[in-house]
C-alpha cells in the first residue's frame, strides 16, 4: 500500500512548514521532488539524515526522487543559518566531493525501480555555460530586491557583513528550482526549515518566469534536548563515512541519546512502523535502565549507514569496554575498530626483540613498557597476585607468568588494571 507522504512525515514529526496545496499534489499523481546536498566535504554527515530520510519516505510514497548535488552552488556558500562566510572550494575539491556524495546517497535510494527511480543531479551542469549577463537579464529581472531582503537568511546577516556573493545565492537555488521544474517536471521541493526562504524564492520564480506551480515542504532542525547540537561530538561531525567516524563511534552516539532525544531519533532517522516505535516506547518507560529505545535506534540506523557485519563489530566492541567480554571478543576486532575503542587510552610502543626476551608478565607490564602500567616490579606483583590485571581480557594468573601472548592484529596488546584503566602495547 503506497503511504501519504505528508501524513507519514507528520506523525514522525518531521514537518515544519506546508505550503498550501502541496499535501494535494502529492495525493493526486505521482510527483517529482528534490532536495539539495551541499558537497563541501567528501562525506555528508548525519545532520543530512534528516534530508535523507524525507527523500526515503517521498520514494516509499511513490514519488520520483531527485537528489540534487550543489557542484555550483558549493562554489558559492549559502548564508541560511551562517554567521559568517565560508570559505569556497575549488572545481577538483567539488567535483571529487560530489562523487562522494553520490555513492553515499545510493545507499539510501532506489536508482533503478521504474518509473519512480530516484535520479542524481549536479546543479554545475546549467550553470557552467550560463553568463553572469545571461543570468541577472533571465533571472534576476524577476525577483525584486525588496523581496529578497526580507528573507531572514538575509536580514540576519546584514549587521555582520553579507557578500553579494552570499547575496545572491537566493536567485541561484531558486533557479534550479525553475530548471528542474521546466526540464524534469519538479513540482515540489524538500529541505531544512532554514532553507524555507530559498525554496519559496524558487517557486516565486517558477511561477513569474514559467508560469507554473510548485510547492515547498520544509521539515525542523534537530536540536538535542539538552541544548547542544545534533549531530556534533567533542571530536566534531558523526560522518556518514567509516573512515571519518568509525562504525563503533557511529553507533556509540546513537545508543547513548538521552531518552527524550531517542523517542524523538527514532520517529525520524529509523524506518520502524508506527505501532512497532509505540511499542518499544511503551516497554522503554516500563524499564528505562534496558535502554531498549536506543538499543533499537543504534542498530536501525547503524545496519542502514554501515552494514550488518559493522554493526555487530561494533556491539561486540561496545561489551569490551562495557560490559562482559572475551579474550575471542577482542581478537575478533579489526584494527580500525580497535584503535577506535581504545582511542586516547595511554599508548607504549615496544619492539618485537624486547617482547620476545622479555622473561614474564612483570617485567613487561614494568620495565619493558617504560614503566607506563605500574610504576614498580614490587606493585604490578602486588596487583597480579590481587587478581587485578589482565592482557587481551585474561586475567593473569602469575607474576611469573610467561610473556607470550598473541598479538592482537599482530602488533598490540592490551592490558588491562583494575575495572577501568587500559593501555595499549604496541609491539613493532
Amino acid at each position: 500500500m503506497v503511504k501519504d507522504f505528508v501524513e507519514e512525515l507528520k506523525w514522525r514529526g518531521m514537518i515544519h512548514d506546508i505550503m498550501p496545496g502541496a499535501q494535494d499534489q502529492l495525493n493526486k499523481e505521482m510527483t517529482a521532488g528534490y532536495i539539495g546536498f551541499d558537497p563541501t566535504a567528501d562525506s555528508l554527515h548525519i545532520g543530512s539524515l534528516v534530508q535523507i530520510m524525507t527523500l526515503v519516505h517521498f520514494q516509499r510514497s511513490g514519488h520520483k526522487p531527485f537528489a540534487l548535488v550543489g557542484g555550483a552552488t558549493g562554489m558559492v556558500g549559502d548564508p541560511s543559518g551562517k554567521s559568517a562566510e565560508r570559505n569556497l572550494l575549488s572545481e577538483d575539491i567539488l567535483n571529487h566531493n560530489v562523487a562522494c556524495v553520490h555513492n553515499q546517497l545510493a545507499k539510501f535510494l532506489d536508482f533503478d525501480c521504474g518509473e519512480n527511480s530516484a535520479e542524481m543531479v549536479n546543479n554545475y551542469d546549467w550553470f557552467k555555460d550560463f553568463s553572469f549577463l545571461d543570468f541577472i537579464r533571465d533571472v534576476g529581472k524577476h525577483i525584486t530586491v525588496n523581496y529578497m531582503m526580507a528573507k531572514d537568511s538575509v536580514k540576519t546577516r546584514l549587521e555582520t557583513g553579507l557578500s553579494f556573493t552570499e547575496f545572491s545565492y537566493q536567485l541561484v537555488q531558486g533557479y534550479d528550482f525553475y530548471w528542474l521544474n521546466k526540464n524534469k517536471g519538479c513540482k515540489i521541493q524538500l529541505g531544512g526549515s532554514d532553507q524555507w526562504g530559498n525554496i519559496v524564492t524558487g517557486t516565486e520564480l517558477i511561477r513569474r518566469k514559467g508560469d507554473g506551480e510548485a510547492w515547498a515542504i520544509t521539515t525542523p532542525l534537530i536540536k538535542k534536548a539538552d541544548g547542544t547540537k545534533f549531530g556534533k561530538t567533542e571530536g566534531g561531525n558523526v560522518w556518514l563515512d567509516k573512515k571519518r567516524t568509525s562504525p563503533y563511534k557511529f553507533y556509540q552516539y546513537w545508543l547513548n541519546s538521552s531518552d527524550e532525544d531517542a523517542k524523538n531519533y527514532i520517529r525520524i532517522f529509523t524506518l520502524l512502523e508506527k505501532d512497532t516505535i509505540e511499542g518499544l516506547e511503551k516497554e522503554h518507560d516500563e524499564a528505562p535502565h534496558n535502554r531498549v529505545l536506543q538499543k533499537a535506534l543504534a542498530e536501525d540506523v547503524t545496519v542502514r549507514v554501515h552494514s550488518r557485519e559493522d554493526y555487530e563489530m561494533a556491539v561486540k566492541a561496545s561489551g569490551i569496554l562495557f560490559g562482559k567480554s572475551t579474550t575471542e571478543d577482542l581478537e575478533s576486532l579489526d584494527e580500525d575498530t580497535l584503535l577506535s575503542v581504545f582511542e586516547g587510552v595511554p599508548m607504549t610502543s615496544i619492539s618485537k626483540d624486547v617482547y620476545q626476551s622479555t622473561e614474564n608478565v612483570t617485567d613487561l607490564l614494568a620495565d619493558a613498557s617504560d614503566n607506563l602500567i605500574f610504576p614498580s616490579k614490587g606493585e604490578a606483583r602486588r596487583m597480579i597476585k590481587g587478581g587485578g590485571v589482565s592482557i587481551n581480557k585474561t586475567k593473569l594468573s602469575s607474576a611469573e607468568q610467561a610473556a607470550d601472548f598473541k598479538l592482537l592484529q599482530n602488533k598490540y596488546l592490551l592490558a588491562q588494571k583494575g575495572k577501568k584503566n587500559y593501555y595499549l602495547i604496541v609491539v613493532e
